[in-house]
């Protein structure tokens, strides 16, 4: 399973998208099991320091569904600021990525994640951040909550 980052909201991907107030993508309305990264780390620290974990395999995920547009409301709520989803198609995205300059090969990249990727297959949720550490896996709310604290995405963010 593949999943989408919380995180490429505010250090990723789609940060510039969020600091220009519209996050223009081709997610249509696929809910998505977004995943921390810090939970990532956590479970790759006990995995690689407890010998209980040996010839575990744990599929990670947040805890719950979210559409990119949710996400991005959250963001909003979040960040106290203007901000909206706008759907577009994985064409007109492609003119999007050309027109700003995007290589090819991360035109490519992308295309994959938002066709293949975001599908809906990954559409569940999994109980392997609370199997490997005993928690429950971040939620996206938590995310979008401590990152807007650092002022990420604050408009003076766009000035620096």
């Amino acid at each position: 399973m593949v999943t989408w980052f919380a995180q490429n909201f505010s250090e990723g991907d789609f940060l510039d998208l969020v600091l220009a107030g519209e996050v223009t993508l081709p997610a249509g309305d696929t809910p998505e099991p977004f995943v921390d990264v810090d939970d990532i780390a956590d479970v790759a620290v006990a995995a690689l320091t407890d010998d209980r974990h040996v010839g575990e395999s744990y599929e990670l995920t947040g805890p719950r569904l979210l559409t990119f547009e949710e996400a991005v409301d959250e963001i909003a709520r979040a960040a106290n600021r203007e901000l909206r989803y706008v759907p577009v198609s994985v064409e007109e995205f492609e003119l999007i990525l050309a027109e700003a300059g995007v290589t090819a090969e991360v035109t490519r990249m992308l295309r994959y994640l938002f066709t293949e990727v975001l599908d809906g297959r990954n559409a569940h949720v999994t109980d392997g951040v609370r199997r490997a550490i005993g928690r429950e896996p971040r939620d996206f709310s938590d995310f979008a909550r401590d990152a807007a604290a650092t002022e990420v995405w604050s408009p003076s963010a766009v000035m620096a």
